[in-house]
C-alpha cells in the first residue's frame, strides 16, 4: 500500500498532497497520518508555511470515507492528532496553512479546507456539505460555516447540501482567490513564498490573538494581550525579530528574520 499523503518540502515550505484514489477519501488510518505530518510541520523550525492540496484534477477531499466506514471505521473513533484531517483541532499552530482547492471539496473535505488560514481555487472547484444526505452531521462546519458566510446560506448547506461552485464561494468570501487549473498550484506556491519571507513570530501572535479571539468581547480580548498573557504575543516583544523589524525600518532595508 502507498502512503496517502505526499509531502515536498522547499525553501522553509511543505506541500501536503491527499493521494488516496479515487477520490482523496480521508479513512482513519490517513487522518492519523496527516496528524502526524502537521505535527511535524508545527514543530519543525526549519518549516514555515503549508500547502495543502489533493492529487489529480477531480477531487480535492470529498471527507470521510463511507465505504471505510460501511467496512469498520468507526465515526466516533480517535483520528490521531490534531482530529479529522490532521488540522482543524491541532493545537498551537502558529504557521500559515493555505488550501489549494484543486476540485471537488465537500463534507470532511470542506472542513479540512477550512483549516487552513488563506483558500485558493481551481476555476472547475466546488463546495458542498452533503452530510445530511447520508445521515450524519457536518459537525466543524456546523461551527465554522455560519462563521465564514451569511447564516442563511451556511443554513442552506447544511440542511440541504446544496453546491456552490468557485465563483460562488469567492462571492460569499470564504475563497480568497479563483485561478484557472493550470495556475493553481504556480500560484499557491507564489503565496506561499510570500509568507515564507515574513516574519514567523508575527504570524503565530496574529494566529493566537485571532483564536483567543474568536469568542472574546473586544476589550477581554485587548486586556489579555496587553497584560501579555498570550504566549506567542510575548515571545514576540522579548524577540530579536521584534528589534531587528525596528532597525530594519529605521535603517531602510529589507529585515532578516530569524524566529527568536
Amino acid at each position: 500500500m502507498t502512503n496517502p499523503v505526499k509531502t515536498e518540502r522547499n525553501d522553509g515550505i511543505l506541500l501536503v498532497t491527499l493521494d488516496r484514489p479515487k477520490a482523496n477519501a480521508i479513512d482513519l488510518a490517513t487522518s492519523r497520518i496527516m496528524g502526524d505530518v502537521f505535527a511535524g510541520f508545527r514543530d519543525d523550525p526549519e518549516l514555515r508555511v503549508a500547502i495543502i492540496t489533493g492529487a489529480g484534477e477531480k477531487f480535492f477531499c470529498p471527507g470521510w470515507d463511507l465505504k471505510a466506514a460501511a467496512g469498520g471505521d468507526e465515526v466516533d473513533a480517535s483520528y490521531g492528532v490534531g482530529g479529522f484531517g490532521g488540522l482543524q483541532e491541532l493545537r498551537d499552530l502558529g504557521k500559515p496553512v493555505i488550501a489549494a482547492v484543486n476540485g471537488i471539496c465537500c463534507g470532511g473535505g470542506l472542513e479540512w479546507a477550512l483549516s487552513a488560514d488563506i483558500i485558493l481555487a481551481a476555476e472547475h472547484a466546488s463546495f458542498a456539505l452533503p452530510e445530511i444526505r447520508s445521515g450524519t452531521v457536518a459537525d466543524a462546519a456546523s461551527i465554522k460555516m455560519p462563521k465564514r458566510i451569511p447564516y442563511h446560506i451556511a443554513m442552506e448547506m447544511l440542511l440541504t447540501g446544496r453546491w456552490l461552485d468557485a465563483e460562488e464561494a469567492h462571492r460569499l468570501g470564504f475563497v480568497n482567490h479563483i485561478h484557472p487549473a493550470a495556475d493553481l498550484m504556480d500560484k499557491a506556491w507564489e503565496m506561499a513564498r510570500l509568507l515564507a519571507s515574513g516574519p514567523p513570530l508575527v504570524y503565530a501572535a496574529i494566529k493566537e490573538i485571532v483564536r483567543d479571539a474568536e469568542d472574546s468581547k473586544f476589550q477581554d480580548a485587548m486586556n489579555r494581550i496587553t497584560q501579555r498573557k498570550l504566549r506567542s504575543v510575548d515571545e514576540l516583544y522579548a524577540s530579536e525579530d521584534q528589534l531587528e523589524g525596528a532597525n530594519a525600518f529605521t535603517e531602510g532595508r529589507d529585515p532578516v528574520w530569524k524566529g527568536r
